[in-house]
């Protein structure tokens, strides 16, 4: 059974989780009232509420269930001072109450497919045979790049033939592809933690803005580890947002089709 043919039917699987109700006006104050604060008052933030809010990053959805991220709460001192230096000492990073860096991590599918397979004992083999087949033979097949992505190349390759006559999941062919697939799902988990953050009467800030190399060397990181962003979080100060929020009419954005 190829990775196409699973994609077509839903599993058997037998389990039934209803949905709460939730309250779409709390929501939506969540979503409007979150800004990226470039300024925060001396306000210190509980460490439960953190630990909540990091635990709630991790719900986000992600590619196959891969979970290709990190999350560094830097609390170090000295590593938090160097931290700051590293994203140029702006106003969101020196003032902040905290710093989180998001890390994507491609190089870990291995191992934490080989944890999602741990999953399954023999009836569940069975019984959700597509599932497990997914895990035991396409997620190695698709993400396995081989030494230096030399992989990557026949599988491009094979996928263009076969896309000739049916679609077919183009990518990722490359370690740099396996790089924008695990940012993807890491950028959903830091969404995740920002209005979480926010929902806890807090603020925060994603920070492009750093010198990554030097980050990564910070947190000890390996090869095929990559910084997403840094996020500072804390109290709003009274000047913390700089305007208005800027945005343009959504017709040069959302397509009807």
């Amino acid at each position: 059974m190829s990775k196409v043919e699973i994609f077509k039917n839903a599993p058997k699987h037998g389990y039934i989780e209803k949905a709460i109700h939730v309250d779409s006006d709390a929501f939506k104050n969540v979503v409007e009232s979150r800004r990226s604060v470039r300024v925060f008052d001396d306000t210190k933030i509980p460490e439960k509420i953190m630990r909540e809010c990091l635990r709630l990053a991790l719900l986000a959805p992600n590619s196959s269930n891969l979970q290709t991220w990190e999350f560094f709460w830097v609390r170090d001192p000295e590593k938090k001072k160097n931290l700051v230096k590293y994203c140029f000492s702006q106003p969101a990073a020196k003032t902040a109450q905290e710093l989180v860096v998001a890390v994507a991590r491609p190089d870990r599918w291995k191992e934490i497919n080989n944890l999602m397979l741990a999953k399954f004992d023999e009836k569940k083999k069975i019984r959700l045979k597509a599932a497990y087949q997914y895990y035991s033979s396409i997620v190695p097949k698709a993400y396995n790049m081989g030494p230096f992505g030399i992989y990557g190349p026949f599988k491009q390759l094979y996928v263009w033939y076969k896309g000739l006559r049916r679609p077919m999941p183009r990518g990722p062919f490359s370690l740099s592809g396996m790089r924008l697939w695990a940012q993807k799902s890491t950028a959903l988990a830091c969404q995740n933690f920002m209005l979480a953050i926010r929902a806890h009467g807090f603020d925060s800030c994603p920070m492009e803005g750093m010198d990554a190399k030097r980050v990564k060397a910070l947190l000890n990181l390996s090869k095929g580890a990559s910084i997403c962003m840094v996020i500072s979080v804390g109290k709003r100060s009274e000047t913390g947002v700089y305007g208005p929020r800027v945005r343009f009419d959504q017709d040069l954005f959302i397509k009807e089709i």
